[in-house]
């Protein structure tokens, strides 16, 4: 019988740093960070705590992406490939990346040690090795992953609830026994062929949303995993212009929230949560981005904790 899961501390360590955004190109994945932080400070959340992670090194962006994709994003040369996840490079590219892929890491090994963690940093599944795609340029799911086996983990799951497919994170993961990709997706950007590590299931209706989740989650109780790695996109939402599915509430955004903290809690699993994807536009402001992936914080900060 799996252990229930609890927080082993008095807080959840969520992380996040001045750097997260300091990249010139402004778009909602290089600025929502400090939105979100900021809103945890006028409006806090009981049981968050913000935590500024170590900066990722280059060894470890160089075991998963390729030598002269590291150096393009580096110095911007050669620019299209510094710029094929879709922003305009500049200096503080780098610094971002850095604090960004740095906060999945240093929330996978939180995650390890106290239950539940998560950090404010999105742009990662549709990076693959010696490219950016889709928002993303470097994949802090495969990294953190990478860097959760190093700390002792036998087996990590990557549970991806983006709009988008996560091709770039099953390309680095197949070779990889040890990390496995279940990815419910609703827009078809990115998509792959199934492999023997990564799963995708496409929904075409809001009515089959959480029960496909619910389903796929419940299939995965004989398997064992030592860390739950979560990729949790909003962009799912009808409100969003980017990805999302006509029928995906708010409302049940939150189940989802509940869904997947519960499934992890009842098993014993940690889990480390990111933000992935989620977009201003016509029908989505920026208060309601924000509340948003505020539902993955209140549901982070809803596993037990350890009491006496």
């Amino acid at each position: 019988m799996p252990q229930t899961l609890v927080r082993k501390t008095g807080v959840v360590r969520v992380f996040y740093r001045a750097e997260y955004v300091v990249a010139g190109h402004a778009f909602d994945t290089t600025r929502k960070a400090q939105w979100i932080a900021d809103a945890l400070v006028a409006a806090p959340i009981p049981g968050i705590e913000l935590e500024e992670p170590a900066l990722l090194t280059r060894d470890q962006l160089l075991a998963v992406h390729a030598p002269d994709y590291v150096q393009a994003v580096e110095t911007g040369e050669p620019r299209g490939l510094a710029e094929s996840q879709g922003f305009a490079w500049d200096a503080g590219l780098w610094p971002m990346l850095l604090a960004t892929n740095g906060g999945a890491v240093a929330a996978a090994r939180a995650a390890l040690e106290d239950g539940v963690a998560g950090s404010l940093s999105s742009g990662f599944h549709h990076a693959a090795y010696g490219y950016g795609d889709g928002f993303c340029t470097f994949n802090g799911l495969v990294v953190a992953a990478h860097a959760a086996l190093a700390a002792g983990a036998r087996s990590v799951l990557i549970l991806d609830l983006d709009a988008h497919c996560g091709g770039g994170t099953a390309s680095l993961i197949v070779s990889e026994p040890r990390i496995r990709q279940l990815d419910v997706a609703v827009d078809r950007h990115d998509r792959y062929p199934a492999t023997d590590q990564a799963r995708l299931v496409m929904v075409k209706h809001s009515a089959d949303y959480l029960p496909t989740i619910r389903r796929l989650l419940d299939a995965l109780n004989g398997d064992a995993f030592d860390l739950c790695l979560y990729n949790a996109g909003m962009d799912t939402c009808q409100r969003c212009a980017i990805g999302g599915l006509a029928g995906i509430t708010d409302a049940m955004l939150a189940e989802r929230e509940r869904l997947v903290f519960d499934w992890c809690q009842g098993r014993g699993l940690p889990i480390a949560f990111v933000l992935a994807g989620g977009y201003i536009g016509q029908r989505l402001d920026r208060r309601g981005l924000i509340e948003l992936h505020r539902l993955t914080l209140s549901a982070a900060a809803r596993i037990k904790r350890v009491t006496g």
